[in-house]
């Protein structure tokens, strides 16, 4: 199977943050976040894996910034790794101010989706080739952050993975 770059996988999706969509503070839910980033990474796992894709886990949600009413969202999603059939995404959430036009960084997200066939079962996905230095980053990443996952979830030995050793133990591996 032929590697496929990030940028075949990549998905903006922006939107305003409408009243019906805020907390008491007028400030986005959360859980609204969260379906947004779901969707993006949804998209960008189908387009790199070009199956129907189900999100496998949330590893990682940081909500840095309260987002207003009113304001103008981009989440950008890409596929950082992929692994046998599962693949991690990435998603960086940009807030766009109202008045002067600026963007700043408001969120990130790290998803796991896996492809499946059409009955359900998990297939294998193309492989990922970074290019970028921040897609080489992320690529990385995700093998320590899979590993790490496995190890927390008992399905994988400490001593095995080697990632997180380096990591940690550096040359003493």
């Amino acid at each position: 199977m032929q590697g496929k770059n990030p940028k075949d996988s990549r998905t903006t999706m922006t939107d305003m943050v409408l009243p019906s969509e805020t907390n008491p503070l007028n400030n986005l839910f959360g859980g609204e976040l969260l379906a947004r980033m779901d969707r993006a990474a949804s998209i960008a796992a189908r387009r790199h894996s070009r199956r129907i894709t189900v999100t496998a886990s949330v590893n990682h949600v940081a909500f840095n910034q309260s987002v207003p009413v009113g304001s103008v969202l981009t989440v950008e999603a890409a596929v950082s790794r992929a692994f046998n059939t599962s693949m991690e995404v990435y998603i960086d959430v940009w807030m766009e101010d109202r008045f002067s036009g600026e963007r700043t960084k408001a969120n990130e997200a790290i998803y796991t989706f896996v492809a499946v066939d059409d009955t359900g079962r998990p297939t294998e996905v193309p492989p990922l080739i970074p290019e970028t230095e921040l897609e080489t980053q992320r690529f990385d990443g995700a093998l320590r952050r899979k590993q790490l996952s496995l190890v927390l979830a008992g399905k994988m030995k400490p001593n095995d993975a080697t990632e997180l050793k380096a990591l940690f133990l550096g040359n003493q591996v």
